[in-house]
């Protein structure tokens, strides 16, 4: 299984960056056992509503948060406490805010000060929860992309597309917004324009051409865009609709995929009528999807892409990617490697139709 350092894109194996680690409506009161940046994770809600993200394993002597049916602390339902979890082999209890012990049942002693369980950020939006990962531990310094549809009563809300994981490397993903020559074959299509576009945390694709799977005989046109490693968002034709997808990575080599789609109903409050054709619409997303999907779970690593004239900018778009798995000291270096815009040779940069 290829991994970041056969890849060459820097030292450090996980991206830094917001990623998504569960839909909302996954994670309750009961603890939810998750896996990413290589590491065992349990997420849950406490009392309040609010959700936490801990380490898995417990400080004491090593056991599992959430992978517990038989402890009397899980069939009395005295896991979750207000905003603390307990352990379910001696009850040991953890604050999910700063992963602290606040209670050890049986002990009326001092509580060591290494009894205490790694917290990860949470931020709960557009039914999702993302955390921010950083190898270096230092806070966000570029933002969630926002979605101001979202709140708008004629929008249709999305329902979250589980995908499951992918036996490769997320480069591989990022790899097909300079892709422009795999659109005709797998998505029946080829571009009437395509164009790169890159600056600083953003990575955008221009292209508008015909695509079978979603837009038969018309002009399908896509701003697509990542905003850090691990969220991009596509606007179909202006505002019709809004993709979503979100990967990140489980240990090295191996990602997990969300998919989602935003549609725009003709009515200024969405009717009933509404979600039904909405729910239609994101199939038809996921089906497109899908298409590259099964290509990624299926094809060997691509380290150095044997590039044509008529290809895309394979080169600058992994510059770009690098920024993500290097020290933070060195991200202005990358970006102003790969910041710029990038045509595919031979093809137009916009729709000449409406020029």
């Amino acid at each position: 299984m290829a991994g970041t350092s056969d890849y060459g894109l820097g030292p450090i194996t996980f991206p830094r960056g917001w990623f998504m680690v569960a839909a909302s409506d996954e994670v309750t009161q009961t603890p939810l056992a998750v896996r990413y940046f290589g590491q065992d994770l349990v997420l849950y809600r406490g009392e309040s509503g609010k959700a936490y993200m801990v380490d898995a394993y417990c400080p004491h002597m090593g056991t599992h948060l959430a992978k517990n049916t038989t402890s009397y602390v899980v069939k009395d339902k005295k896991q979750v406490e207000g905003e603390n979890i307990r352990c379910p082999y001696h009850a040991w209890r953890f604050n999910g805010a700063d992963g602290m012990c606040n209670e050890i049942p049986y002990s009326e002693g001092r509580i060591p000060a290494a009894a205490k369980l790694k917290t990860w950020p949470l931020v709960e939006r557009y039914g999702c929860l993302f955390t921010w990962h950083d190898a270096e531990g230092g806070e966000p310094n570029f933002d969630l992309p926002e979605i101001k549809e979202w709140d708008d009563p004629a929008w249709v809300r999305w329902t979250i597309d589980h995908l499951g994981t992918l036996p490769c490397h997320p480069q591989e993903v990022i790899d097909n917004m300079a892709d422009v020559g795999h659109l005709g074959p797998v998505h029946g299509g080829p571009p009437e324009y395509f164009l790169n576009r890159i600056e600083g945390h953003v990575l955008r694709q221009f292209q508008g051409g015909t695509h079978r799977t979603l837009e038969v005989g018309a002009l399908l046109e896509t701003n697509t865009f990542y905003t850090g490693p691990g969220i991009l968002l596509s606007y179909f034709n202006g505002d019709v609709g809004l993709m979503y997808i979100a990967h990140t990575p489980v240990d090295d080599g191996v990602t997990k995929a969300w998919h989602a789609y935003l549609y725009k109903s003709p009515n200024a409050v969405a009717t009933e009528e509404d979600v039904q054709v909405a729910r239609m619409a994101q199939a038809g997303s996921l089906e497109a999807f899908a298409q590259d999907f099964e290509i990624w779970a299926n094809k060997r690593a691509c380290f150095n892409p044997l590039v044509v004239q008529g290809d895309g900018a394979f080169g600058k778009i992994r510059q770009w990617y690098k920024q993500f798995y290097n020290p933070r000291a060195q991200e202005q270096k990358f970006q102003a490697l790969a910041n710029g815009e990038y045509p595919v040779r031979g093809m137009p940069t916009h729709n000449q139709r409406v020029a």
